[in-house]
């Protein structure tokens, strides 16, 4: 006889959130060592960056990803509404668009504990394309060729 999945009476396995810790801090590694390979202005991170990018621009005006993000405003009752109906969209067109993952804050900063957050897949996938397309990871290329030579 099956059951339904009940998440909030199910028992963390603290192998699955290792194996989860994992996953993440490699991802945040590779996509890192893009931007150090690559200039972020010159980089896709999907085969539908462009449309990524004009729906983030349309659906979320007031971000600034330029600044700081609000971590609070993104995680509020009406923030993560907004947002799910957002990364639902891409369901079907993006793998693992619902993933959990990390996210810096700030274009300003590299990955560490005071300015990462955690966030979805399509939202990191948002924000990290229109800071891309805005030159703001360009940075993170030109600190790694300086320190090259």
């Amino acid at each position: 006889m099956t059951s339904t999945f009940n998440a909030e009476t199910a028992d963390n396995f603290e192998d699955i959130e290792k194996q989860f810790a994992v996953k993440t801090v490699m991802y945040m590694q590779t996509h890192f060592s893009l931007l150090e390979s690559r200039k972020g202005s010159e980089l896709k991170l999907t085969k539908i960056d462009d449309e990524i990018y004009e729906h983030f621009k349309e659906t979320f005006p007031e971000i600034d990803v330029s600044q700081k993000l609000d971590e609070g405003a993104m995680k509020s009752k009406e923030g993560k509404a907004k947002w799910r109906e957002f990364i639902n969209q891409y369901e079907k067109k993006v793998a693992d668009f619902n993933f959990g993952t990390m996210l810096r804050d700030s274009p300003k900063a590299d990955y560490d504990q005071h300015t990462t957050i955690f966030a979805v897949r399509m939202q990191f996938y948002a924000i990290e394309i229109a800071r891309n397309k805005l030159g703001l990871n360009d940075w993170i290329y030109e600190e790694a060729q300086k320190q090259k030579s």
